[in-house]
């Protein structure tokens, strides 16, 4: 009985300390619809933070690609497409890389923060936060 007890102990923490990361996936929601279409994955390289589409919801969409992106992402598919690139841990905050928008073909400034442990805040900008565009995702259960 202690066994189980240990374990479910154990496996308890191990999920509350994985939900308060910004790692792990993430619905995007399209805010035209206020319905999620994309699932995106937030992992780790080398210290730094990305994100890439890991589904998407709508059926059409499956094998869209980004035609309105420039330079290598210029009609790669979206599916699988890296779309945050290079942030950095900075306090409560990852910053200092950049995110493309696959529906405009547009590259932001970013910054992002947990602001719950289901709810991530993404802050794309031009020159300074100031003068920008916030999202927040929701943690994919």
């Amino acid at each position: 009985m202690k066994k189980i007890l240990l374990t479910t102990f154990f496996l308890i923490a191990a999920f509350s300390i994985q939900s308060q990361t910004i790692f792990g996936k993430w619905h995007s929601t399209n805010e035209e619809t206020g319905e999620v279409d994309s699932v995106i994955e937030v992992y780790e390289k080398n210290g730094k933070a990305f994100a890439k589409v890991v589904e998407i919801k709508n059926p059409k969409r499956k094998n869209a690609v980004c035609d309105l992106c420039t330079g290598e992402n210029k009609n790669k598919p979206i599916l699988g497409l890296n779309i945050l690139t290079g942030l950095e841990k900075d306090g409560e905050e990852w910053s200092g890389g950049k995110i493309l928008d696959p529906r405009n073909g547009k590259v932001y400034k970013c910054y992002i923060k947990l602001e719950t442990e289901n709810k991530l805040k993404i802050r794309g900008y031009i020159g300074f936060s100031l003068i920008g565009k916030t999202a927040f995702w929701t943690r994919a259960l």
